[in-house]
């Protein structure tokens, strides 16, 4: 198995404020996401920080740049949804560990895109957000009031800032809400017992999860990521060692408690956008992570379902609104998002797979 380190000899780590912007910057798109799976589920939210911390330094220093470390997004929206339970998520990570690790391995990533057209992974990422947009209504509905009151702050700060930061001042709101009700936490470690896997679910479910995941991960967390890395760090980081990499901590992670997460090109982007040059924003990420993870025991159950319906509404049309416009073939991209509300995630890839190869074959005959 190849990981040798890529990075170059001249990779810095600077703790600047621009590395500290461009570590809020990926935040944003990662704790509104990682309280929600923990507040809708068993899986505890101290075990998952402290592993997104760990891995943010890790990667950071190895790959010797601002990478990212996020949730699996296409899982983490069908645990939220209840599609899925916390057992049948281990399997997938547990399943994904071992065909990303493969794939990265064997170096035959490219050749498995070739097979998925970029369509029909676009298209996996709208019907998770068609998935999660269904659970963040039923959510806000809990508090009309007060999802409207975080709607307000969404739009204000849209208008006064940006886009990214105002879904965090919404998470911001709601964490303020927490405090306000259990007042200020004090330091605590999380429990032994949460850092054991639990019980694991090998059902028709978890295999759909997985493929719904490998669909997403392939082309967003793997390809775009890699294309990005050399794009805005001159950095020549393949697809596939980003590939092993990934199932290498979730190999690690997922059994004890954590996560399954992944390089996504959407957290590069964030840390870029907002000042990070060098892997000093994964080291302050990291920290501020597991400094969060001491913290968290308790505030959870106190985070208030109507301002996190309105996150996980705002997050899923980001993630629809990205597969629709990065798509090079919208009507069918949404096609398959439509097709995975009414048929699961799983089986619409597997027809979009389908279309996409039977495509092929005529216009090779055409041709």
């Amino acid at each position: 198995m190849e990981l040798a380190n890529p990075s170059r000899e001249d990779a810095a780590v600077n703790l600047t404020v621009q590395e500290i912007s461009g570590a809020i910057g990926d935040s944003a798109t990662v704790l509104p996401v990682v309280v929600a799976v923990a507040v809708l589920t068993e899986l505890s939210l101290s075990v998952m920080l402290l592993w997104f911390g760990f891995f943010q330094v890790v990667w950071g220093l190895y790959y010797g740049v601002p990478i990212s470390v996020e949730p699996m997004k296409a899982l983490a929206a069908l645990v939220i949804a209840g599609a899925v339970s916390a057992g049948e998520v281990v399997v997938a990570g547990l399943l994904l560990a071992v065909m990303l690790t493969t794939l990265g391995a064997t170096r035959t990533l490219e050749a498995v895109e070739r097979h998925v057209g970029d369509w029909v992974v676009r298209g996996i990422q709208v019907g998770v957000g068609l998935v999660l947009l269904e659970t963040g209504i039923g959510l806000a509905g809990d508090g009309p009031v007060l999802a409207l009151v975080a709607g307000v702050v969404f739009i204000g700060v849209a208008l006064a800032r940006s886009r990214t930061l105002s879904v965090f001042a919404v998470f911001l709101l709601g964490a303020g809400i927490a405090v306000t009700e259990m007042g200020l936490p004090t330091p605590t470690l999380p429990p032994v017992e949460t850092l054991l896997v639990f019980s694991a679910e090998f059902t028709a479910q978890s295999v759909e999860a997985t493929l719904a995941q490998l669909a997403v991960t392939v082309g967003n967390a793997a390809m775009a990521t890699s294309v990005l890395l050399g794009d805005y760090f001159d950095r020549d980081i393949s697809a596939d060692q980003l590939s092993t990499s990934m199932g290498a901590m979730n190999a690690l992670a997922v059994p004890l408690g954590g996560f399954p997460m992944c390089h996504g090109s959407g957290g590069v982007a964030g840390k870029y956008a907002f000042g990070a040059r060098t892997a000093g924003a994964n080291i302050v990420l990291g920290v501020g992570y597991i400094f969060l993870a001491l913290l968290a025991v308790g505030l959870v159950t106190a985070y208030p379902t109507a301002v996190l319906g309105v996150i996980l509404i705002l997050v899923a049309l980001q993630l629809a609104w990205t597969g629709v416009c990065e798509s090079d073939a919208v009507v069918l991209a949404g096609a398959v998002g439509l097709l995975s509300v009414f048929v699961g995630l799983g089986t619409a890839f597997l027809a979009g797979i389908g279309v996409y190869k039977l495509g092929q074959i005529l216009n090779r005959r055409v041709n």
